[in-house]
């Protein structure tokens, strides 16, 4: 809870105060070296030659300035050591203060010095913002509670960041310029506020030392036992001139005293009775504040009093010398260049800050994040002391996993795909969160088998974890290799920070019940909901059957054109995601069942139009519900996922569905295929969303491409040889498996067409039921092994898709004989072997 406050104040002031700060660091690094520019400035307008001229006393000076300013008091009086440039004298008059050079020689008063109405501006600026009223106005305000915020953000900043093994000088010091976008943002912000933690915090405690009177006074006490000066407060004689009194005399007495031995002399003419204060500037000095003061009888030239620098105790040190310990000179040169180069980097922070509030802004108003997400290359988020890994077949677990991390925002966290994750990643992370998707008969996601084969034996350190396991209830081994990797885990050693969260498709409420748990571990408890994108309606302008009186179930070519004309993007091997209507003669079945009227209205719509999208309650148990409490409890029938077979410039999406039994065991036709192939009428509305399926992307860089398949798994290959097509490519193989060459030569014209122009210069295909011979796709494997390595060594990518049930496991097994074990691990790992499988 602390860490999640302390993280909202801190970009609420990062983006309120942060741009007041960054002017406030630019306008202060300009003064960095503000003495010396003017000083250059001041020697090249006035200087003259050496021993041309012979200074006046302070006597004669001050008495030249008053005739010039008539009514003015002169406050103070700034002699140099070297005669050939100005003195400069204080002058407080009715409209104010005003600073000017003086002629050593003549007294005559000289313009400003170079360069300082530009300085005084930028002061204005860095103080007060320049706003009507300076000290008195609303700029002093604001840039005090600027530099209050600035503590804050010093102090929040190393707590928000601390490290897991803070005694790591790595987690300090190194900063990774090797990350990109919001990761490069934090990098810079985190790092680099490391560094100058303590330098922003001096900034910060100094400065407040003009913006707030109390807080002047309580420094001054605690590190002096001064009470606050009374007189500070009691107005200070504007401009009426004092009687004239007698200062050569003093002066005479401190020239005899310290001799020639100071850089600048500054002469303050007293009260009548009062002593002359002479501060001295050493030689050499670090800065202007390291000055011994002597206070010198008017009468007697009697040195009443010394102050001498090396003698003050370190309270008072700190208290005279606050602007240039703010300006960083108290610490010399090097000093007042850290200092410059820490006021400079000031607005960096405020960009970075802005452009990470924005980024956390922006993701929580995306709207089409799923292909986007899905699409992002395997590079990690960030690098911290928390693990986030996925195994992933389609692309589900991977953009929960992306979503997962990015939901700690204030803790960093290194995504990895499983199959990347070492023991050293293990062993580094304090804690891990591992989204483990199943498919099959629990079978582990292609990319992570060389992790399942670890998993023999026990990892060497395991931290404490949680698992997302993400499957399919259709199959008896529902998110089973999720499971066996929490027990994999547990009996390493590690311990669950909550029980496995099962999660079958898009179940809104299993993502909701994970994003409450990992709330609880420090995420962001205002993260935008992931469910995935919605349905969109899609009609249905094609249904064809490819193999009429075959030996199998039928399969039809399926065509469908977007509703409002305009077609989105995919890519060649992405999925789409069918929502399904159950049959209305099994709708009206049920009503009979149970007992109810279909037309009864819930809401705005039928019972019997609630139904048809749901999952059917148990009749029997539904008998005695009224209707609004049987919708009420009613779950959406779950979506169909099937590979799209065209490509979007064919302008309408195109499908190859087989009809499958019900998965209930009941008659009549699955969800899916029976809702396309033969319950929804041509031209009827179809809900349909579009996933990325990274994992069925073709490689960028394969010189061609192997693509085996069987069934209506021809409809991914059909996509990627047309991909090929389109962009000119050529020198494809294609081996396909289906029942009867005499009925199940799907889409034969095309593929002919295909071979004749090159697209594909090999075209193998298997028949299961035919007279003369019979073989499956696994068996056109071997007698092709060399040519087969010949294509891979030369660049050629794997593709296969079809059947889980015997093509799978065959292919995969024929393709290992052919290339070996440690071949096609490599293949996995380079993206070069993969497969869409159901």
């Amino acid at each position: 809870m602390l860490r999640q406050v302390l993280f909202q104040i801190h970009w609420f002031l990062g983006v309120t105060a942060g741009l007041v700060l960054a002017v406030m660091g630019l306008t202060g690094a300009m003064m960095s070296f503000e003495d010396e520019i003017m000083g250059a400035l001041t020697a090249r307008a006035y200087e003259q030659p050496a021993g041309s001229v012979t200074p006046l006393s302070p006597d004669h000076l001050i008495a030249r300035i008053a005739e010039q300013r008539h009514g003015d008091r002169i406050q103070r009086l700034i002699i140099g050591a070297e005669p050939t440039l100005p003195y400069q004298v204080r002058i407080q008059g009715e409209k104010g203060r005003e600073d000017r050079l003086v002629d050593p020689g003549t007294g005559e008063l000289l313009g400003h010095r170079p360069g300082a109405p530009f300085f005084e501006t930028v002061r204005r600026v860095h103080r007060f913002l320049a706003l009507p009223g300076n000290g008195n106005g609303w700029g002093r305000q604001i840039t005090g509670v600027a530099a209050l915020s600035l503590i804050f953000f010093a102090l929040s900043g190393l707590y928000l960041r601390w490290p897991r093994r803070p005694l790591d000088w790595r987690n300090w010091l190194v900063l990774d310029l090797s990350r990109t976008g919001r990761n490069l943002y934090r990098t810079l912000h985190a790092v680099i506020g490391g560094w100058i933690f303590i330098l922003y915090l001096v900034s910060a405690l100094t400065g407040l030392w003009w913006s707030y009177s109390w807080y002047q006074d309580g420094v001054r006490y605690m590190l002096t036992g001064e009470r606050p000066e009374a007189e500070r407060a009691a107005p200070a004689g504007g401009g009426k001139p004092r009687p004239p009194v007698s200062i050569d005399a003093a002066w005479t007495t401190l020239q005899r005293t310290i001799g020639q031995d100071y850089a600048a002399v500054t002469v303050t003419p007293p009260a009548p009775g009062k002593p002359v204060r002479f501060a001295v500037l050493p030689r050499g000095a670090r800065h202007d504040r390291m000055t011994d003061v002597y206070d010198i009888d008017q009468k007697t030239a009697t040195v009443k009093k010394r102050d001498l620098y090396a003698d003050r105790p370190i309270g008072k040190v700190v208290v005279t010398s606050m602007l240039p310990i703010h300006k960083g000179s108290f610490f010399g040169l090097p000093g007042r260049i850290i200092i410059l180069l820490s006021s400079l980097t000031m607005p960096l922070f405020t960009v970075t800050g802005l452009l990470l509030y924005l980024g956390r802004r922006r993701r929580k108003s995306e709207t089409r994040r799923v292909m986007a997400e899905t699409a992002t290359p395997d590079a990690a988020i960030a690098d911290g002391r928390l693990l986030v890994a996925y195994a992933s077949q389609t692309g589900t677990a991977e953009r929960i996993a992306r979503r997962t991390a990015a939901a700690f925002a204030a803790e960093p966290a290194l995504l990895k795909p499983l199959s990347a994750v070492t023991d050293a990643d293990l062993r580094r992370a304090e804690r891990a969160l591992f989204i483990i998707a199943s498919y099959g008969e629990g079978e582990p996601p292609d990319a992570a088998r060389a992790f399942a084969r670890r998993m023999r034996t026990r990892p060497a350190s395991m931290p404490d974890y949680a698992v997302l396991a993400l499957g399919d209830r259709e199959y008896p081994d529902f998110c089973a290799f999720g499971h066996r990797f929490d027990q994999w885990a547990h009996g390493g050693g590690g311990r669950r920070l909550f029980d496995v969260v099962e999660m079958d498709g898009d179940d809104v409420d299993a993502q909701r019940q994970w994003q409450q748990q990992i709330t609880s571990l420090g995420a962001d408890a205002d993260t935008p909901d992931w469910a995935p994108a919605p349905f969109f309606p899609w009609r249905l302008v094609e249904r064809r059957p490819l193999n009429p009186g075959g030996p199998g179930a039928l399969a039809f070519h399926i065509g469908l054109a977007p509703l409002d004309g305009e077609t989105p993007i995919w890519r060649a091997g992405d999925i789409a995601e069918v929502s399904p209507r159950h049959d209305p003669g099994r709708v009206s079945a049920w009503l009979q069942a149970a007992g109810h009227d279909g037309e009864v209205r819930v809401g705005d719509r039928s019972l019997s139009a609630h139904l048809a999208d749901n999952l059917l309650p148990d009749p029997d148990a539904a008998r005695n519900q009224a209707a609004g409490d049987i919708v009420a409890a009613l779950r959406p029938l779950p979506h169909r996922e099937y590979s799209i077979a065209s490509l979007p410039d064919d302008g309408r999406l195109e499908l190859l569905v087989r009809q499958t039994a019900r998965p209930d065991g009941g008659l009549g036709l699955g969800y899916g295929s029976g809702w396309l192939t033969a319950i929804a009428a041509i031209q009827a509305t179809i809900r349909i969303r579009i996933r990325a399926n990274p994992n069925f992307h073709a490689p960028d860089d394969a010189a061609s491409l192997i693509l085996i398949g069987n069934g209506t798994g021809l409809a991914g290959l059909r996509a990627h040889l047309r991909d090929r097509a389109r962009r000119g490519l050529r020198g494809d193989w294609l081996m396909f498996g289906e029942r009867s060459p005499d009925h199940d030569a799907f889409h034969d014209a095309e593929l002919q067409a295909w071979l004749r122009t090159g697209v594909l210069d090999r075209l193998d295909r298997a028949w299961s039921r035919a007279a003369d011979q019979v073989r499956y796709v696994q068996d056109l494997i071997p007698p092709q092994a060399e040519l087969l390595r010949r294509r891979v060594d030369a660049g050629a990518a794997i593709l296969v898709c079809g059947s889980l049930e015997g093509m799978a496991a065959g292919v995969d097994k024929a393709l290992r004989d052919a290339l070996g074990d440690d071949r096609i691990e490599a293949l996995i790992e380079a993206g070069r072997y993969r497969r869409d499988i159901y």
